[in-house]
């Protein structure tokens, strides 16, 4: 049958299965149906002929995670995201993809899902392409139906996580409860985690954004909202050994993430404790917004923290500073430092400080300093001397590294 001649998919399809096996049965080839975040929607049944990415695809109803990860390196992704036409996409063999071809179903600007076919005995013709661009078309009302259920469901998902984080919802068998109705499963341990944004995050962004957390097979992601500048998650610490190494890892690929695919730079993660009860979701939100507060006024000295856990001094400073203060305590080692930076328009109190940072390591401290490690002996030698400073006691070189970033974080409370 000549189909150049027709639509064969200009029909009503009681369901995108019905519609992915209309199209395997036109072009000859196995069909999948996904959505714009690579969750499966719908497959062709009635062909034995497939790869292993496609058989990993139906097994975890989403394309795995490496496959993602290799289609935007090699440039397929960002096309189906420019274009309406069908994209050819070569063998992978080391993530088991055979040949395909793609296409993206559209509304309007926005993509809303995909179109695979597997070239297994044969190569699509141009009359092909033209037919499944006819079917994506076709696509497009049941996926904005689907589309329009699962805004809905947010929408009650976000009420929801808001309750939680502001502590107005703290009954656990009325929170078990919410989380039932929107069919998400609660797990026994949690933590909370916030992505602090330069500027506002767009609706654009946000589709980025969730296009990534779904996608994400590492974690499992039970709520999210945005709030102004700031992405907030719950995600499940279940089955998760090394539950803190696991979650710097997720942050860090995220922001990778952000930046090589989408241009989005300057976000600071953080993430709280692991927590087991729902009620606690509060005190996780605020102990994560203190971990940001911390690391806006020590972004060196924290850049490589995440959570409040590895905060260490840091945690007390409030707590040390009023004590300072009610004390009207001055270090006198660093009055003297001070001192005499100020009369001779040296830095030792700004080499005392790197030194220290660097847990009183030479070469990472002369490194810092863009100094020779000679250079940064003589000047111990001469803060020793000035300062009267032991560099042997770890008592005194603790008060020194508590006081210096004391005046430092007081300073960035005048500012």
């Amino acid at each position: 049958m000549n189909y150049s001649l027709n639509d064969p998919f200009k029909m009503d399809f009681e369901s995108l299965e019905e519609l992915a096996e209309m199209i395997s049965q036109v072009l000859e080839c196995p069909v999948t149906i996904e959505d714009a975040n690579h969750r499966l929607l719908a497959y062709s049944t009635h062909d034995e002929r497939t790869d292993p990415a496609r058989i990993a695809t139906i097994i975890g109803r989403r394309v795995p995670e490496k496959v993602i990860n290799q289609l935007w390196k090699e440039g397929t992704i960002p096309a189906l995201l420019s274009t309406k036409e069908p994209i050819r996409v070569k063998n992978m063999d080391e993530i088991g993809l055979g040949h395909r071809v793609a296409v993206s179903i559209w509304k309007q600007e926005e993509v809303l899902g995909f179109i695979w076919v597997i070239e297994i005995d044969k190569t699509l013709t141009e009359e092909e392409y033209s037919l499944l661009k006819k079917a994506a078309e076709s696509a497009k009302n049941k996926l904005l139906q689907l589309q329009t259920r699962k805004n809905k469901k947010e929408e009650r998902s976000q009420e929801f996580f808001w309750k939680l984080l502001t502590g107005h919802l703290a009954n656990h068998e009325e929170i078990t409860g919410n989380f039932h109705s929107l069919q998400i499963t609660p797990a026994s341990s949690y933590s909370l985690l916030v992505f602090q944004f330069k500027h506002n995050i767009s609706g654009k962004i946000e589709q980025n954004i969730s296009y990534l957390l779904t996608t994400n097979q590492r974690f499992k992601i039970m709520l999210y909202t945005i709030d102004s500048n700031q992405l907030i998650l719950l995600v499940s610490a279940d089955n998760i050994r090394h539950t803190f190494e696991e979650l710097n890892y997720f942050v860090r690929q995220f922001v990778f993430n952000m930046s090589e695919r989408y241009g989005v730079n300057e976000i600071t993660p953080v993430y709280s404790s692991i927590y087991y009860d729902y009620g606690k979701i509060k005190h996780a939100y605020h102990e994560s917004l203190e971990v940001l507060s911390i690391k806006e006024k020590f972004p060196e000295e924290t850049k490589d923290i995440h959570t409040y856990q590895k905060l260490g001094i840091y945690q007390f400073f409030d707590i040390l500073l009023q004590k300072r203060k009610s004390n009207d305590f001055e270090n006198y080692s660093l009055k003297l430092l001070y001192q005499y930076d100020q009369k001779h328009n040296s830095n030792l109190i700004e080499t005392l400080d790197v030194f220290l940072t660097k847990d009183a390591n030479i070469n990472d401290a002369a490194k810092e300093l863009n100094v020779h490690a000679n250079t940064l002996n003589y000047r111990l030698k001469r803060i020793a001397e000035i300062g009267e400073v032991d560099f042997k006691d770890p008592n005194q070189k603790i008060s020194l590294y508590i006081d210096l970033k004391l005046r430092k974080y007081q300073n960035m409370q005048h500012l």
